[in-house]
């Protein structure tokens, strides 16, 4: 009856909780960016079978994994994927606009290292990923002070 009574004993205040006002978010949260192949251009620029060869690939899916944990505004506010805004389909680029992308998207370029980039799209949250661009050839710079 020993342990029984310390229980009966205690007082009722001592298992009342004091309630704290807990800050709840209002609205939804800011979707995280998926990744889309589904237009993938086979047909310009590399394939992944080539960035594999030329020891891309790995660093390219670890980069990828990695954007996805950020939202679009992240995402593009640290630069890590840059919009081109100004214009639509670069002018001067070795690619040519594929018939199956729409014409008004706004492209976007995701460095991977050295000149190699990855250029797509995004479509709400999705990033569509269009091109595998080596070359740096869908947005052709010019050397400075050349």
């Amino acid at each position: 009856m020993g342990k029984l009574n310390k229980f009966i004993e205690r007082k009722v205040a001592s298992y009342k909780r004091v309630l704290r006002e807990v800050e709840i978010r209002q609205g939804n949260k800011e979707p995280l960016i998926v990744l889309s192949f589904r237009d993938f251009d086979r047909n310009q620029g590399q394939s992944f079978e080539e960035w594999e060869e030329e020891k891309l690939l790995a660093l390219t899916i670890s980069k990828l994994r990695e954007v996805c944990q950020f939202t679009v505004g992240q995402a593009q506010s640290q630069q890590i994927i840059k919009p081109y805004t100004k214009i639509g389909f670069p002018p001067e680029s070795e690619f040519s606009h594929p018939k199956h992308v729409l014409s008004d998207v706004i492209w976007c370029s995701m460095h991977i290292k050295g000149k190699e980039f990855v250029i797509g799209h995004f479509e709400d949250n999705i990033f569509h990923i269009i091109f595998l661009d080596k070359y740096h050839e869908f947005w052709p710079t010019k050397k400075k002070n050349t």
